[in-house]
């Protein structure tokens, strides 16, 4: 372990399977399907038009809250939701291989396949038309559910995890999730603030990156109780 408290594996092994992470097996599934019911509830109620008001009374809440400076820092942070995470992404992966972290690599590659799957696969699943912008261009994309929402989500999430993880400091592990969460939920407040998106797009985003991260932890924690069941019968 090293100054900054963080474990670099040589080379990476999985964790001892405990009963903790056994449960965790039940909580992810769980969080999976109740996502999953939430994401079926809204896409059905945008698609019967239920959501409009509601999109409406927060984007122009929202929008009250306008300001030349406001305009600029949101315009920032909506690049952290896929501009400049494309390069933090690059930059993660190349870290983890440099560190010889392969399975947090591959993790984070996975997660991010499936988040941009996911995305273009339920745009073109809804085809909701953008809402009109309130400062910059509409994206010429479908607008449910949020990409920047799903793949901040998917990406700073996992990747906090994934530090969390391999450290044995509770400070670092709270500070690198409250940081993502923040982060995550800035990126979702950039794309109504701007109105490349309608609220109900946003949540909808989160919902689905929900439903993916929570399927990749029941898979991985599955993959490891096998694992370890076949270690113990030989």
């Amino acid at each position: 372990m090293n100054a900054t408290g963080l474990e670099i594996p040589e080379p990476e092994r999985p964790s001892r399977i405990t009963a903790l992470m056994e449960a965790s097996v039940v909580l992810s599934l769980a969080a999976a399907v109740l996502s999953l019911f939430l994401l079926g509830w809204i896409a059905n109620e945008m698609r019967e038009g239920d959501t409009i008001k509601f999109d409406f009374a927060v984007r122009n809440w929202v929008h009250r809250f306008a300001s030349p400076g406001m305009t600029r820092a949101m315009t920032g942070i909506s690049l952290l939701g896929y501009d400049l995470l494309i390069v933090a992404l690059v930059v993660a992966l190349a870290t983890f291989l440099y560190l010889r972290w392969r399975r947090a690599a591959v993790w984070l590659a996975v997660s991010m396949a499936g988040a941009l799957a996911l995305d273009l696969s339920l745009k073109y699943a809804f085809h909701r038309p953008r809402p009109q912008p309130f400062f910059g261009a509409a994206p010429h994309s479908f607008s449910f559910p949020s990409g920047h929402a799903l793949c901040s989500f998917c990406f700073y999430v996992v990747l906090a995890g994934l530090i969390a993880a391999r450290t044995r400091s509770t400070f670092l592990r709270v500070a690198v999730g409250v940081m993502a969460a923040a982060l995550v939920i800035a990126i979702g407040l950039s794309r109504i603030y701007l109105g490349m998106h309608y609220p109900s797009d946003v949540l909808a985003g989160y919902l689905a990156a929900a439903v993916w991260v929570a399927t990749l932890l029941v898979l991985d924690r599955w993959r490891l109780n096998r694992r370890k069941l076949a270690d113990r019968r030989r």
